[in-house]
């Protein structure tokens, strides 16, 4: 289950003596060069408590009674452990991004356990990732090539409440993909294409055409795609049957609904996030390495409230697009230092902003006003 997608290289920007206003990625390398080694009983430790305490407190939605026996207790039990556990497994969903980052080779029994404890029960194997890779390639970056990326501020603002919207049939679409998609495509090659082409990437643009994989990528994409299809078909006959001697009853209908706002609160938060991620202010045509910088937003400030909106490093995006591979704890430190030690006119300053919600009125007010043009 390891991916096999090389990581994208830093991209290129000028590394000769930066002059006034000019951002040399030399300069910026030296400044953070013992950064780049990420530490595997940080990601083993944030992993798996995370996802423990996310399935405890899951649990305890379902079955408020197993801490507290009153029952006037039982509903502000529930809301609370239902949003501690939807914060909890976004943070581990968010670990693909670090798996997709880190080269082809390493990390392989995380990859494999990621896989088996998060990316096939949320339908989410590391493979629907594969393309964030043209995320980051200096000239696919804001292009047709591009699927994570929709000139928003450019465009009228519905645009992004359609975005938005796209969070209540996500989850469904999910089920439907893996859950009767896969199968056929065991039967249909023409399927089979498509599906790959159209349904099996995580992006923001619908139009966007995923490239024909590599037999190598073929076969693990089977392997997870079975995976997925194995798990929904098994929650479904749970539903409706005790398996005997297994279980003691069929699982209670309110778990898919429980299961379905947990998926909704996941992609919506993650899309906010998304949206603050970005200026998104392409015209479709390529990009200097700078210019894809200063399109880019860190959030350096309220880092606790931060890291349940952006966790796993998504908040230093900018820095996250100057170095991908620099890995996620330690993003703030390489940001503080650089923020201390690069020219006062670097443009690498202009990425940081004071507030999510800051960046977003921007956004918003900007495609209102292409709205009424």
């Amino acid at each position: 289950m390891s991916q096999t997608v090389e990581p994208s290289m830093e991209s290129s920007a000028t590394t000769q003596e930066a002059g006034p206003g000019e951002f040399s990625l030399s300069e910026a390398r030296s400044i953070v060069g013992d950064f780049f080694t990420p530490n595997p009983w940080i990601y083993w430790t944030d992993f798996l408590l995370s996802w423990t305490i996310g399935v405890a407190a899951f649990t305890l939605v379902e079955f408020p009674q197993n801490l507290i026996a009153d029952p006037a207790w039982h509903w502000p039990l529930r809301i609370v452990c239902f949003v501690v556990s939807s914060l909890l497994y976004y943070r581990c969903a968010l670990f693909i991004h670090e798996l997709i980052h880190i080269r082809a080779g390493e990390f392989t029994v995380f990859r494999i356990v990621w896989n088996l404890l998060c990316g096939i029960p949320f339908l989410v194997p590391t493979f629907v990732y594969y393309t964030h890779i043209d995320h980051h390639r200096r000239k696919h970056y804001g292009t047709k090539e591009d699927g994570e990326y929709i000139p928003l501020a450019r465009l009228p603002a519905w645009q992004i409440v359609f975005y938005l919207s796209q969070v209540l049939v996500i989850p469904i679409l999910a089920i439907v993909r893996f859950g009767v998609l896969t199968p056929l495509t065991w039967f249909s090659p023409r399927l089979r294409v498509w599906v790959h082409q159209h349904a099996s990437s995580m992006i923001m643009d619908p139009t966007y055409i995923r490239p024909l994989p590599t037999l190598r990528t073929r076969r693990i994409m089977k392997l997870q795609e079975f995976g997925c299809f194995v798990w929904i078909w098994f929650l479904g006959l749970r539903m409706t049957t005790s398996f005997g001697l297994v279980f003691d009853e069929p699982m209670p209908l309110t778990f898919l609904l429980h299961a379905y706002l947990t998926g909704v609160f996941i992609v919506a938060i993650n899309n906010v996030r998304t949206l603050g991620a970005h200026r998104w202010t392409n015209d479709g045509t390529q990009m200097t390495f700078v210019e894809q910088m200063l399109d880019s937003v860190d959030f350096p400030k309220n880092p606790f409230s931060g890291e349940l909106w952006a966790p796993v490093g998504l908040r230093y995006h900018a820095l996250h697009h100057i170095f991908p591979t620099m890995p996620y704890h330690a993003l703030p430190t390489a940001h503080r230092r650089l923020m201390r030690d690069l020219p006062a006119d670097s443009p690498y300053r202009k990425c940081s902003a004071n507030s999510l919600i800051g960046v977003l009125a921007t956004l918003w007010r900007t495609a209102r006003a292409n709205s009424q043009k």
